[in-house]
């Protein structure tokens, strides 16, 4: 019997785990073809700060190596860009000429670095922070230059601000809001990540909104310059202010996209020969930039393509269980809280140790944990089960060794 056709855009982490799990369902139901716009096999995207600081090298995240591809008479595209969907002769057409037809196409394009709109954006050393590539420059620029800013204090700012200390660099954090990680951690939990990185020699420049970025005679970085006028000279300067889902493929080819691609609960978009996982999809009005929430898609999706018909994905309870330069760092659900709920919290500053459990009518719907997570997966479990904590109140701050009993 002739095989089907499958072909997929993305050769990351959610493109590949669907193939994996695919391949478990049904290993000759298609001839697959994946295109890759990077020169690398798949890797670990969440291990580029380790190969930044030179604690591992690029061949040690690699996830699946040419081996792999082989073994599963993979066809792969290596630094090879798809530009073209003709959902009408159901092929898709790449940078090089390269056309591959389908009978299923799975997009899988993850997302871009949002770069900020500021005069001096496109000057010489002015980089992002999302693949291997950035990661040489960085490495790069560390052996050569003194100074670097990193704009924007989320987890990847943090990291490339770390890497780039690591490698004797002066590092100057600049971000828009009060406090670091706003989305990960309440205001507690920030300034102890704040003080700690602080005693590790990185510089924060809070409360900054970037106005430009100033060149010297050759057209590299000199300074940044904020909206009060004020300039901070840097030799380097890491935009590391967010990213956005790569739709720009599927809406040239009039796929459905609002922030994002647009699938139901079985990963299919408006076309059903279509389906889409990771950081590029919209889900319920969701994009999830974390990776447990791209395998629970990549799951979905393999059993769809491989025509079992049963899995669904009603979304992702949202997690948070971060090594932020060595600090553990864990947060699940409404851990700020709101005029409805209470909080039970744990403080040793000395210790460098907060924890903050929010509660509302006897449940536990929410909690950030700083310096010690060993309970975060217990917890995020009570969260997500919605069960009464009634009976365990007194001792759940202290895990679940002394807390799982009511």
């Amino acid at each position: 019997m002739k095989k089907l056709k499958l072909v997929v855009v993305g050769n990351g982490m959610a493109g590949i785990r669907t193939l994996e799990e695919l391949l478990k369902l049904d290993r000759d139901l298609y001839d697959i073809t994946v295109f890759g716009a990077e020169p690398y096999t798949n890797y670990n995207r969440i291990l580029l700060s380790p190969v930044l600081t030179g604690e591992q090298t690029v061949q040690d995240i690699i996830l699946n190596d040419k081996n792999w591809y082989r073994e599963n008479s993979i066809t792969l595209h290596l630094n090879c860009t798809v530009t073209q969907i003709n959902r009408a002769r159901r092929e898709v057409i790449a940078d090089d000429g390269t056309v591959a037809p389908y009978d299923r196409l799975l997009l899988a394009t993850g997302s871009n670095p949002f770069v900020l709109p500021v005069p001096g954006n496109d000057l010489k050393r002015v980089i992002t922070f999302r693949e291997i590539r950035d990661v040489d420059l960085m490495i790069d620029a560390a052996s050569k230059l003194k100074r670097a800013v990193v704009i924007g204090g989320g987890l990847l700012g943090l990291e490339a601000a770390n890497g780039l200390a690591a490698r004797g660099m002066k590092v100057s954090v600049v971000h828009l809001g009060a406090t670091l990680l706003d989305r990960q951690l309440d205001k507690a939990a920030a300034a102890l990540l704040q003080k700690d990185l602080e005693r590790r020699g990185l510089q924060f420049l809070m409360n900054r909104q970037t106005a430009a970025i100033v060149g010297d005679e050759e057209g590299a970085v000199r300074a940044i310059r904020f909206k009060d006028g004020s300039e901070h000279a840097t030799d380097l300067v890491v935009m590391a202010v967010g990213i956005r889902p790569n739709t720009d493929l599927a809406e040239k080819a009039g796929i459905h996209t609002e922030r994002g691609i647009i699938v139901n609960d079985t990963l299919q978009t408006y076309d059903p020969s279509i389906y889409a996982v990771g950081e590029c999809v919209s889900h319920r009005g969701m994009a999830y930039g974390l990776v447990a929430p791209l395998f629970e898609q990549a799951k979905v999706a393999a059993n769809h393509l491989a025509f079992h018909g049963i899995g669904r994905y009603s979304g992702s309870a949202i997690s948070t269980k971060l090594k932020v330069t060595g600090i553990d760092v864990f947060s699940a659900g409404d851990f700020i809280g709101n005029a409805g709920t209470e909080a039970i919290t744990l403080a040793d500053s000395v210790g460098g140790i907060y924890k903050k459990l929010v509660i509302k009518d006897d449940k536990l719907v929410g909690a950030c944990l700083y310096g010690d997570t060993a309970d975060g997966a217990w917890y995020l479990r009570l969260i997500r089960e919605g069960a009464s904590i009634a009976g365990r109140r007194e001792h759940l701050m202290f895990g679940e060794g002394v807390g799982a009993q009511p």
